[in-house]
Parts: structure tokens; sequence; C-alpha cells
């Protein structure tokens, strides 16, 4: 991001939060949990699925294998079958199984709270370190998720496509206090409103702090 385009990030980003506070008031982790095994579990498993649909599914999952080292004496066809519905269910219960066991041997049941050390677990990249560190353990985050990406390049506070620099540059831009819930927020506004691929830009809370949105509704853009 050009040093121009991050000062003009920079002043409105406060503005952007603050009505989106206002806007979602309720706006949380949208995955059911109790512990941060659990939303780890979740976190894996809404990998190509919704979140609505993995939170059908982790009830009874959870009350079947109780805590880490359940999970990590789980039965890989047994595990599958509980958790077909996600989709991908082999690839799956292989990273919950072998991450279970993982955090048993190398961490004493507890699920390590940087993120070098959570994307060495199986099948943890940095969005869900990041959701790991911002949710259970309340230190600056940046999940980089679909609405994530969509959202913010759409309200020009990057133009990158690469999770990793869409990372980069929210750090840049949104203060640390903020990270973790700019995410919640964003996840409910592309939900509701800015949508792929067609937002509703008309009723957009945002539409003054928005180009995108701007250009749209001048017709520049369909």
């Amino acid at each position: 991001m050009s040093d121009r385009s991050k000062a003009s990030a920079k002043e409105r980003i406060g503005e952007i939060i603050t009505i989106l506070r206002e806007t979602y008031p309720n706006a949380t982790c949208t995955l059911d949990f109790a512990t941060c095994h659990q939303l780890l579990v979740a976190a894996i498993l809404a990998a190509q699925c919704t979140d609505e649909r993995v939170n059908e599914v982790t009830p009874g999952l959870f009350a079947k294998y109780p805590d880490v080292e359940a999970f990590a004496n789980a039965d890989y066809a047994e595990l599958e079958q509980d958790i077909r519905p996600t989709g991908f269910f082999r690839n799956k219960a292989k990273a919950v199984i072998e991450s279970a066991r993982q955090i048993v041997q190398d961490y004493g049941g507890s699920v390590p709270d940087s993120i070098d050390e959570l994307v060495r677990l199986s099948g943890v990249g940095r969005k869900t370190a990041n959701l790991l560190v911002g949710v259970c353990y309340g230190r600056p985050a940046v999940i980089v998720d679909t609405h994530v990406t969509r959202v913010s390049q759409r309200l020009g506070l990057t133009k990158e496509k690469d999770p990793a620099k869409i990372e980069r540059d929210l750090r840049e831009v949104v203060p640390e206090a903020d990270q973790t819930m700019y995410n919640h927020l964003i996840v409910a506004h592309g939900r509701e409103t800015c949508k792929a691929p067609t937002p509703r830009c008309e009723v957009c809370p945002l539409i003054e702090l928005c180009p995108f949105g701007q250009e749209r509704m001048a017709g520049k853009l369909l």
C-alpha cells in the first residue's frame, strides 16, 4: 500500500469501526465453542464450510470428545463420520487428530498462544492462528477470511489479494485494540450488506467512506 493510500485508510478507519460497532452491536465470533481447543477444532471444520453447518455438528462432537486428549485418541474412521457433514472430512479428521496429538505431546494439553507455535499444528494456517490468538488469548490479531478480504479491498484499506499481504496492510491501518473486533464487524457487514457478488451499497452505512461503493453508485462499476 502506498503512503498516500495508507494515510487515507488511517484517516477513515476510526469512523469505519465506530459505524460498524453501532450497526452490529452483537458482532462476535460466529463459531460456537467453550474452550480454546474447541475453537481450534471448529475452525478446522469451518474450512470450505459455513459456520452455521459447523455449529450444527460441534455440540454432539464436543460431547463425544470432551477434551483434547479424547480427540488425540480418536479413531480416524469414526471421527471422519462424525464430521462428515462439514465436507472434506478425511483431511479434517486427520488435522483434528494430529493437531490434538501435537498439543498433548508438545504443549502438555494446552493450546499454544503464539502465531509461530500455532501454525506448526496440523491443519492450522495464519487465519486460524490469528483467530485463536485474538479470540482466546485477547491479543491483537488480524484474521483474514473471505469477508475481510472482499470488504477491506472495497473500502480501500488494501489492494492486495494475498492473505499474508492483506494481513500486513491491515496491521498497519487498524489500531491494535480493534483488530480482532474488526474481523467480527467485517464478517457481519459482509454477510448482511457488502455481499459478493452484489453488495447492497444503497443501504450501506459506510457508503460515504467507501471508494468502491461511491464509484458503483455513480455508475462507474457494475
